[in-house]
């Protein structure tokens, strides 16, 4: 399988230096972002990204708000909500809009690797459904 893109959205710095240390070590490409519009900003500009691991608590636009956003300008990229206050009702939210899943923060780094492959994966099959959507249809128009 070719390179895995994540993007980490976090306004707490060190968290996401640390984690681009240790999923950079476990061979992902890793971009950084630090509030809810700076990760949409980073996403027009960076087509590849995959996954994107997305805090819950910001200030400003909340984990909830960025990915409405995210999934509305980029429904194929897949999001992994992660927080430190789950609720219940915020996991519900998530889901209905598209996350991919929910962690408590601090996971586990080897679930957390686990998630990001399952994305890339289920991110990939929708890429290639719309590959064959695609070339039946021109097909079709051919009349092959």
């Amino acid at each position: 399988m070719d390179r895995t893109y994540v993007m980490l959205v976090d306004d707490e710095v060190p968290f996401v230096d640390t984690m681009t240390r240790r999923l950079g070590k476990r061979g992902f490409e890793i971009l950084q972002a630090y509030s809810g519009p700076e990760a949409l900003q980073a996403l027009s500009k960076n087509p590849k990204v995959d996954v994107v691991i997305l805090d819950v608590k910001m200030p400003g636009m909340d984990g909830i708000e960025a990915l409405r956003e995210i999934k509305k300008a980029y429904p194929l990229v897949e999001v992994i909500m992660l927080t430190g206050h789950a609720t219940v009702e915020t996991a519900i939210e998530g889901m209905r809009l598209g996350a991919f899943d929910y962690l408590m923060k601090p996971c586990d780094i080897d679930e957390l690797v686990s998630k990001v492959q399952e994305a890339k994966e289920k991110k990939a099959r929708h890429e290639d459904k719309i590959m064959e959507a695609k070339a039946k249809t021109i097909a079709l128009r051919r009349g092959d």
